[in-house]
């Protein structure tokens, strides 16, 4: 089948980590690793250097307990899982990963390895944290090539979400497919790509850089008016001479000079003005002449987008990554608004053709660069180039389902949606499957449905159209509900809105401590219109779904688990192993109880609050006299405060619904719904509050 891949069983999962390494990279690593609940070896040679290290890091948590992120007890906590280790020698035996983030020296990352491999356990996996190095070449320092993997980290990489893996030639599926989990526990974005210069990012983010340089020797641009047009014309906060500022020219200069030379291309070698500045030790003088006229400026933008087009075109050719992960590597890692082949379909592809051929044309005739020809074709359609944002990889008889648009938080638009009920009719077809697995990429399962689709269709005044994409929403998640395979949400982020509603059409949802559920429905002027008033009524009952639904109360993975919207609460290293459990088990005897799993006092207080007799109290925005404790009710009156009173109302009346209705005939009900609450003033409101980032004024209209 197109779009799937068949894989060998899963793996035991990495639970011991080690990284060489105390710099501001190393301890970067260190500290998102404990972060995450891993125990962590930081190692260096010299007890000053792991001090220095353990120095960073205080800082680095300090500022975020300022800023609210952390409290005191959390980073007490994440600094106890941090041991630090003189010597790489001395390195625990039993490590199941070791990270090695020393300087950007071949020599030396030998060294270290030859070391790891002496002292460390036949099973431990070696990994190099490079932005530019040989993988292959690298691996050869060891006797463990199977285990040896590359990896690139973005700086900083607690904060940036992109993570580059790369296996070597000898990387064995298990290697690879252990370090992409515990990749994916840290809630990184992941990039699988092939060892080549500059892997995917840098490999078009460094000539881009390179070409700006060249731009200002040749007197087209100055620093602030090449600055000013790039970041106009690619959507950034920070043009390439800023860029270079804040990371330093030094490392800008060693990695251009290092893919001039890797890949033969000696316009890439770092321009003169670039050299010069190293060599003086500062930084660029970005003035404020950013102003500029109109020939200068085209000619500056046109470099700049023909430099991205035309290698990122090379990278897909040479297959090292998708189109499309070449775009999340830009818009994750980079934080650009649009990749490069986005960024075609908005010039036009023909038009990104012709500048990606002008900057071809300024590299010399024997350097070997070449505009790969599919470019040329496509250009030739006068099409754009199409996305596939879901894709399914099958091990044994698993078949996991990947929504992969982390940039947006995998919401769902009419693409995804259109794609994933095309790769689930294919694997409901497949006699080889038996369990489905969804999941979304980065930190969220599913943020919900996409908000501004639903504005501008109502700007355009184009209700037919929200209509046909949820009524899609509706078949889809029946493709899910119906499946004869067994399916499992694994729900460990953010599932939001729709995100929920998808997840709650499988047969199970697995969460860990990440997990977090919301309805933020009636506080932006709708109601959960895929399923989300009538599928959470039949699994935990009509007042935790009130509790639920109508208030928009945030679900903490334990108060999912206890109302049963959770089937499965697991550590993260127990993901893999609870859907292989699962799908041993097969498709639930009973999906929908109708009650909550478990009366803890959180629950009793919940659906005493939101009882039957309560709730026309409720909904007229009074506390009810039923007995309920103050500062309960106080809480739960002040959320349904923020809520829009039409979707409120019209949220309740389809919870009851539920509560007397088939599940398909309920689901029919929030079709026939959708058109009332979507032409009130509040449903414009709501939705245009949340795109602009303000508290909405709702006047019940």
């Amino acid at each position: 089948m197109d779009g799937l891949q068949q894989r060998g069983s899963m793996s035991r999962p990495i639970e011991k980590v080690a990284i060489v390494g105390a710099g501001n990279m190393g301890s970067g690593i260190a500290q998102k690793t404990a972060q995450e609940r891993f125990d962590v070896q930081m190692v260096d040679r010299e007890e000053k250097w792991v001090e220095r290290g353990q120095k960073i890091i205080s800082e680095f948590l300090s500022e975020a307990v300022d800023r609210r992120i952390f409290s005191e007890s959390q980073v007490e906590d994440i600094k106890g899982r941090i041991t630090g280790v003189i010597g790489v020698e001395n390195v625990a035996p039993d490590t199941d990963l070791v990270i090695e983030a020393v300087f950007e020296d071949f020599d030396i990352k030998s060294a270290v390895f030859h070391t790891l491999d002496a002292s460390c356990g036949e099973k431990t996996i070696l990994a190099s944290n490079t932005s530019s190095l040989s993988v292959n070449d690298l691996s050869q320092a060891t006797a463990r090539p199977d285990r040896f993997v590359g990896l690139h980290f973005f700086y900083h990489p607690a904060k940036n979400r992109l993570v580059e893996v790369i296996p070597s030639n000898d990387s064995s599926e298990d290697t690879v497919a252990r370090v992409v989990q515990y990749c994916k526990q840290l809630g990184k974005v992941v990039i699988v790509c092939k060892d080549r210069p500059g892997f995917v990012v840098n490999r078009f983010f460094v000539p881009w850089l390179n070409e700006a340089c060249l731009l200002m020797e040749e007197g087209i641009g100055t620093p602030a008016q090449i600055d000013a047009v790039a970041c106009e014309a690619f959507s950034i906060g920070m043009g390439p001479f800023a860029l270079m500022n804040l990371t330093g020219p030094p490392i800008a200069l060693h990695s251009t000079d290092y893919l001039a030379e890797q890949l033969d291309t000696p316009r890439y070698t770092g321009a003169q003005n670039l050299r010069d500045l190293v060599e003086a030790d500062v930084k660029w003088e970005i003035g404020d002449d950013y102003a500029c006229d109109e020939e200068a400026a085209t000619a500056i933008r046109e470099r700049l987008l023909g430099t991205v087009f035309a290698v990122a075109a090379q990278i897909v050719e040479e297959e090292i990554c998708s189109m499309e992960d070449v775009d999340r590597g830009a818009k994750v890692g980079l934080r650009w608004a649009v990749g490069p082949f986005e960024l075609m379909n908005e010039v036009g592809v023909s038009e990104a053709h012709r500048m990606a051929a002008q900057y071809t044309a300024l590299h010399s005739r024997d350097d070997g660069f070449n505009l790969p020809d599919f470019l040329g074709t496509k250009a030739e359609t006068g099409q754009p180039w199409v996305f596939e944002f879901v894709d399914a990889e099958i091990r044994g008889t698993i078949a996991t389902v990947n929504i992969n648009r982390p940039e947006a938080m995998n919401a769902l638009n009419e693409t995804v949606v259109e794609q994933l009920g095309a790769v689930m009719d294919a694997l409901n077809q497949d006699n080889s499957v038996d369990t489905i697995v969804l999941e979304g990429a980065g930190k969220a399962f599913v943020a919900g449905a996409d908000v501004k689709f639903f504005v501008d269709r109502l700007d355009e005044n184009e209700f037919p159209k929200i209509y046909d994409f949820t009524a899609e929403g509706h078949a889809v998640f029946e493709k899910i509900e119906n499946s004869p395979k067994t399916t499992i949400a694994l729900t460990t982020g953010l599932a939001l809105g729709g995100g929920l509603e998808l997840a709650l059409a499988c047969d199970y949802r697995i969460g860990t401590r990440r997990t977090q559920f919301r309805f933020p429905e009636t506080s932006i002027g709708i109601y959960p219109g895929l399923g989300g008033t009538q599928r959470t009524a039949k699994i935990c009952g009509l007042p935790a779904a009130r509790w639920a639904v109508l208030a928009g109360n945030w679900i903490g993975p334990q108060e999912a688990a206890d109302l049963g919207l959770l089937t499965h609460f697991v550590d993260p290293a127990d993901v893999d192993s609870t859907v292989e459990m699962i799908a041993s088990t097969g498709k639930p005897i009973e999906k929908y109880a109708g009650h909550p799993a478990r009366l803890t006092d959180a629950v009793k207080s919940a659906i005493a609050f939101y009882s039957d007799e309560n709730v026309k109290a409720i909904l007229g925005g009074k506390i009810p006299v039923t007995p309920v404790d103050e500062a309960y009710a106080g809480r739960q009156m002040k959320q349904i405060s923020r809520t829009a009173p039409i979707a409120l109302r019209m949220a309740s009346e389809l919870i009851d619904i539920a509560g007397k209705s088939e599940l398909s005939d309920g689901l029919d009900k929030e079709l026939e719904h959708l058109e009332a609450i979507f032409a009130t003033k509040d449903a414009y409101e709501g939705l245009s509050a949340l795109i602009q980032g303000r508290r909405p004024s709702y006047t019940n209209e």
